[in-house]
């Protein structure tokens, strides 16, 4: 089994995949409109499906994290094609037109996040909308493997939604295993430390510390409406977490560090990784941490991003040269 395989069972069965080209890879999972069943769990009318990306439909009392479904209450997430280097989709509503009105949220009408699903490679980009609803952008998927591509976005007069699809970038991958839980982790230059319990079912305060050179920053810049933004993926099938910071800018109460605090609600007890972005000096930058929840009395603890090793795959069968996977923002 090569590794693509590999990244590709991690979607728990959720994945099937077809071969269409979309100028950075293959798109996999069907993108179905999701179906209306009509009936709820007890038999009632009334209750819209959600479409998993395996076609089959789910209640909506079922309360599935984000990211899991391709299609939900109505809207859908497609890849379209897009010039060598570029990335673009649209996001169909219930009519199968694309929606071209769109909320501010966090300072932005829609928030691209893009992660391998071996949890490496980490990108959060915000696109640009054109006229017919199509989203744009320098292509995040920034080297070989199998994405999981994450539309985060408020359609007008609606109410905020999470889509999840998985693109495959041909070429020869490189094993990152999931590093283990540790205190903390830097990032040029600074340190972020982790304080706080997970535990399934119930709201967490997770509290992040920056520091550089030894020296608390107490400075931080507003980004995306707040002093970090975090996101939080499930290990395995890469369900997105929503996380909500405890305060903003402005708000009287909030300071700009060292301390960041965030309200978390995991929904197993299992293994996540944690992206905080914080901006100091007019750059944005990236922390990860491995969180165990609930299977240790919630215990959180970090980990530095792993090292590369290198293993056999496939060789590139098409697609753009997109580099060396990382971290960045726009």
């Amino acid at each position: 089994m090569n590794t693509a395989t590999k990244l590709s069972g991690f979607a728990l069965g959720l994945v099937a995949v077809f071969g269409a080209a979309y100028g950075v890879g293959q798109v996999t999972g069907p993108v179905a409109p999701a179906a209306d069943t009509r009936h709820d769990d007890t038999g009632h009318a009334g209750e819209t499906a959600h479409t998993d990306e395996t076609g089959h439909g789910q209640s909506a009392g079922a309360h599935l994290p984000g990211g899991l479904l391709v299609s939900d209450r109505g809207h859908t997430l497609r890849p379209v094609e897009a010039p060598p280097g570029e990335f673009a989709f649209q996001i169909t509503g219930p009519d199968g037109e694309p929606v071209t009105a769109y909320e501010v949220a966090h300072d932005k009408r829609m928030h691209l996040i893009v992660a391998r699903r071996d949890l490496s490679g980490f990108r959060h980009v915000h696109p640009e909308l054109a006229p017919d609803g199509t989203w744009r952008v320098d292509s995040p998927l920034t080297g070989p493997g199998v994405w999981r591509v994450f539309a985060d976005f408020t359609p007008g007069g609606g109410e905020p939604l999470t889509l999840g699809v998985d693109v495959t970038v041909p070429g020869e991958l490189v094993d990152r295993p999931l590093p283990p839980p540790a205190t903390s982790t830097t990032v040029d230059g600074y340190t972020v430390t982790l304080a706080g319990a997970a535990q399934p079912g119930r709201t967490s305060e997770l509290t992040l510390t920056v520091s550089r050179d030894g020296e608390p920053v107490t400075d931080l810049e507003p980004y995306l409406g707040a002093y970090g933004h975090l996101v939080a993926l499930r290990h395995g099938d890469l369900a997105y977490l929503h996380v909500h910071p405890d305060g903003a800018p402005g708000d009287g109460r909030t300071r700009p560090g060292p301390e960041v605090t965030f309200l978390a609600e995991v929904p197993s007890t299992g293994t996540y990784r944690l992206y905080l972005d914080f901006q100091h000096d007019g750059v944005v930058r990236t922390a990860e941490f491995t969180l165990v929840a609930g299977a240790t009395g919630g215990a959180v603890t970090v980990a530095p991003a792993p090292t590369p090793t290198s293993t056999s795959a496939p060789a590139p069968t098409g697609g753009a040269d997109h580099g060396t996977p990382g971290h960045g923002h726009d």
